[in-house]
């Protein structure tokens, strides 16, 4: 059945989150013919946040384990994986668990395999941990056999959102979505969907700037959300692979404060204002201090969203005041006012 997403409650999410800079164990459960992109993606999303993030002199976030009920076992692509770790005993906090999807039309649960794994999960307590569930097409699947989807939103590849509804029926299956989102549980609809909801969860746990690295790195050229809205402006502008627009984006994205200008901005890209002004409407369709007005106004309504004032909105974002918070809001045409949030929640 398909309904609206309700948001979720900023409780339930703070209760969840890990503390800033707190590194965070990710766990890839394995089974055997685990598909491998259903893995493979999201854990190199993880590793390029992780390498971003040192190269701004932070220290790495992720720390990515590969654990399995078997040491070895065989990818769906045939590839033989071994060195699996065994599935732990005690979770460290904070902790990502990821289950992914498997070969075939439906999910087989008999194998010892995966007895092994779901008498595992039966055994967690996402509501009693900090611990958040994500899952990967199927993944879904073998979440709802061991009963952790019951009273949860979820989705799962289109093929089996009827195996998912017949597993937990007490699961709302959400059809026609990239991911969902209902922490501590974040389900995708599959294969490179994976990719999707981790870099959503990069930009909320490191900031959209560290995200549209990781994008810009895998060639990712859409980012998807878990309704589909207007991308991000961190994001929406670069389907492109000009070297020299992603370093002016880059560094308008990582510094919105900074004292921008169209000729600071040609020397980040080592070309001259007019030539950069050329470039960015044939390959990014927006003008430099345009492109740069949205990136100030999407980080102005992140500090909104978190309690500022719009003072300090605009301070925080790079406006030269207030009213050129206020300005910008509507030439860029949002409804409402900066001091009324509720007008550009989702």
């Amino acid at each position: 059945m398909s309904q609206p997403d309700p948001a979720n409650t900023s409780a339930a999410k703070a209760q969840h989150a890990p503390a800033s800079g707190t590194p965070i164990e990710v766990l890839f459960a394995l089974l055997p013919d685990s598909l491998a992109l259903d893995w493979a993606g999201p854990a190199e999303a993880l590793r390029m946040a992780n390498q971003v993030l040192q190269t701004q002199g932070q220290p790495p976030r992720f720390v990515l384990r590969f654990v399995g009920p078997q040491p070895e076992t065989r990818s769906s692509v045939g590839l033989q994986l071994s060195g699996l770790e065994p599935l732990p005993q005690a979770l460290s906090e904070p902790t990502w668990l990821v289950l992914v999807g498997q070969m075939g039309d439906t999910i087989p649960v008999h194998s010892d395999a995966t007895q092994a794994l779901l008498h595992w999960l039966r055994g967690l307590r996402l509501q009693r941990q900090r611990l958040e569930l994500m899952t990967v097409c199927a993944g879904s699947v073998l979440a709802a056999h061991a009963g952790l989807l019951a009273g949860h939103r979820a989705t799962t590849h289109h093929h089996h959102l009827a195996e998912l509804q017949a597993t937990e029926p007490r699961c709302q299956v959400v059809e026609n979505r990239v991911f969902v989102e209902d922490a501590p549980v974040y389900s995708s609809a599959g294969v490179s969907t994976g990719i999707d909801l981790m870099l959503h969860r990069i930009a909320q746990l490191c900031g959209e700037p560290v995200a549209a690295q990781v994008a810009q790195s895998m060639v990712v050229a859409l980012r998807r959300g878990p309704h589909d809205p207007q991308l991000s402006p961190f994001l929406s502008y670069r389907n492109h692979l000009h070297p020299a627009l992603h370093r002016v984006q880059d560094a308008v994205s990582s510094q919105p404060t900074s004292v921008w200008h169209l000729a600071s901005m040609a020397a980040v890209a080592c070309t001259s204002p007019r030539h950069l002004t050329r470039l960015f409407m044939e390959h990014a369709g927006i003008a430099p201090l345009h492109y740069l007005r949205r990136i100030r106004l999407a980080v102005a309504q992140t500090a909104l969203q978190s309690g500022h004032n719009v003072t300090q909105a605009a301070a925080l974002a790079g406006f030269s005041s207030d009213t050129q918070l206020r300005r910008a809001w509507h030439q860029l045409g949002e409804t409402g006012t900066p001091s009324q949030p509720q007008s550009y929640q989702k």
